[in-house]
């Protein structure tokens, strides 16, 4: 994704007044010039923090979404709402077959070790923003055993 897109985007949700889309929008715009600006790459943002921040923003959403009291249908709702815009931007994550395979071909030296520590310290620098953290981890388990 990149940070030009969300910004039109923002502003097309501006001008069509949907202020509840432009808000979702303005948000994951800051989340990530706050990404850039903390990694001191505020004039050159990349493809890669854009789709951290996305990521990053989505999970918070699913927290809220999860966390919400089912008699708030009003906070849910605008909870849902914010959860789906942000889907839309976020990057399409491998899946668990697709995680197994990438690193039985890579870091088939490293998985003989059946060290899940060394393991995962070499594959998530690889996979890190392409794939769920939680799924990565439960894939190397897997193949520790």
């Amino acid at each position: 994704m990149q940070m030009e897109q969300l910004r039109k985007d923002m502003i097309t949700a501006m001008k069509a007044r949907d202020k509840d889309r432009k808000d979702v929008l303005s948000s994951l715009v800051a989340a990530v010039k706050n990404i850039a600006i903390n990694e001191g790459t505020r004039d050159d943002i990349t493809e890669d923090q854009v789709d951290r921040a996305i990521l990053k923003e989505l999970k918070a959403a699913e927290e809220q979404v999860a966390t919400c009291p089912k008699e708030r249908a009003d906070l849910l709702k605008e909870y849902q709402f914010r959860l789906d815009v942000i889907q839309e931007y976020a990057p399409k994550l491998l899946s668990e077959d697709e995680i197994r395979t990438l690193i039985q071909d890579k870091f088939a030296d490293v998985l003989a070790t059946k060290n899940m520590g060394q393991i995962m310290k070499a594959v998530m620098p690889e996979l890190k923003g392409k794939a769920d953290g939680k799924v990565i981890n439960q894939v190397v388990r897997g193949l520790c055993e």
